[in-house]
């Protein structure tokens, strides 16, 4: 185990429960093998894993209607969504000012196809929450045609009213996508209505599976056009792609040391409780509130209801630099993340353009102890101001 005392889980939980880790070795091991490219009982063993993955990841969500996409990355799931979609001259596209480049990149180049109007969702700069009847005269104002969301902030922790918003849109006719990377597997969620199009989970962060396994939960009605062809160890003959979903989606080989590790990790959430891992990340972010709160150099941009927020608190260190602190904060074994975190526009909204914040995010391993030595270290760096 790891000496570092590790408050960087917005980017990849860590460490993963030891069940992900002994069945990871015992799966490769045993049955590293290719799905759906032969007829033997392996093969056979490696296809079944993956489609009770699928069935696990469905039960989390809520919404045995729909169907999981395996995608490699989270990114690339967004790519597939947004750059599959049908978009004409005029659309009006909105988003929140917490998304992630993974979004605002993907949107700009589209940017450059089509001359979209990009509209940012209201939200309240002082309590960090969305105005609903302001965004409610925004779509009257501009019919929306695509809303794509961050379920919860990976910069300050904001949690999005996403039922209540894609209610809002869908009779609009809007396309609905929500990025569930920092919700999926810790905040019970419910994306079974036709009003979510599509949501988004990263297997390595709040789902405490590895890197290398993500993907998407849809319905199969809305069939973006593929990002990528190739193989997909059916239908070889026929130089078109299928059109079933998820076949439609998943060219080459899928990554199935990943994928079992997720298999382990949603068998963990179900054994362990997604509420209880809930209320242990909650009480691990107000721990984490409560030390941060302690130090009057410290400004923190997080919920004024912190309860409606995730483990996820952005700060700045009054004379010193984000990166400064990073540096410190790793001299004395604490991982945090440090800059902009893949967010710039995030930190326009908040004021903390270009320089970015100190990101402390917690997950449910973390330990009293863990904050009893950051309290400390702040204390260190108070006294040597």
């Amino acid at each position: 185990m790891s000496d570092t005392i590790y408050f960087d889980n917005a980017a990849t939980t860590f460490p993963k429960p030891e069940e992900v880790y002994v069945f990871m070795d015992k799966f490769y091991r045993e049955c590293g093998v290719n799905l759906g490219r032969g007829q033997h009982n392996l093969a056979a063993k490696a296809s079944a894993l993956v489609s009770e993955t699928r069935r696990l990841l469905l039960d989390l969500f809520h919404c045995s209607n729909k169907k999981v996409i395996f995608t490699h990355t989270a990114t690339e799931a967004m790519n597939i969504i947004l750059q599959g979609l049908t978009l004409t001259d005029g659309c009006n596209i909105y988003l929140s000012p917490f998304e992630h480049n993974a979004v605002t990149r993907i949107v700009a180049h589209l940017q450059d196809i089509h001359k979209l109007n990009v509209i940012t969702l209201a939200v309240n700069k002082e309590k960090l929450s969305f105005d609903l009847e302001r965004i409610r005269y925004q779509f009257s104002e501009k019919k929306p045609a695509l809303v794509v969301l961050s379920h919860a902030s990976n910069v300050c922790g904001v949690v999005a009213p996403i039922h209540e918003l894609c209610a809002m849109s869908k009779p609009y006719g809007a396309i609905n996508v929500i990025d569930m990377c920092q919700t999926a597997g810790l905040v019970d969620t419910d994306v079974s209505s036709d009003n979510i199009d599509f949501a988004i989970f990263a297997g390595h962060k709040t789902l405490y599976g590895p890197l290398g396994v993500a993907g998407f939960v849809c319905s199969g009605r809305l069939k973006p056009l593929p990002l990528l062809f190739g193989g997909t160890g059916a239908d070889s003959a026929n130089q078109s792609l299928p059109e079933t979903v998820p076949e439609r989606y998943e060219v080459a080989s899928p990554n199935i040391h990943a994928i079992s590790g997720l298999f382990a990790a949603l068998q963990w959430i179900k054994a362990t409780g997604i509420e209880q891992i809930y209320e242990k990340e909650k009480y691990n972010h107000f721990k984490l509130i409560d030390v941060l709160s302690c130090f009057d150099n410290i400004k923190i941009f997080t919920p004024n209801d912190i309860s409606s927020g995730i483990g996820v608190v952005s700060c700045v260190f009054n004379g010193y630099s984000s990166d400064s602190i990073g540096k410190i904060l790793s001299e004395h074994h604490i991982a945090v993340r440090t800059g902009l975190h893949c967010a710039p526009y995030c930190h326009k909204f908040l004021g903390t353009y270009p320089a970015g914040t100190v990101r402390f995010s917690v997950s449910y391993f973390n330990t009293d102890a863990d904050f009893t030595v950051l309290h400390r270290v702040l204390d260190y760096i108070v006294e040597n101001s």
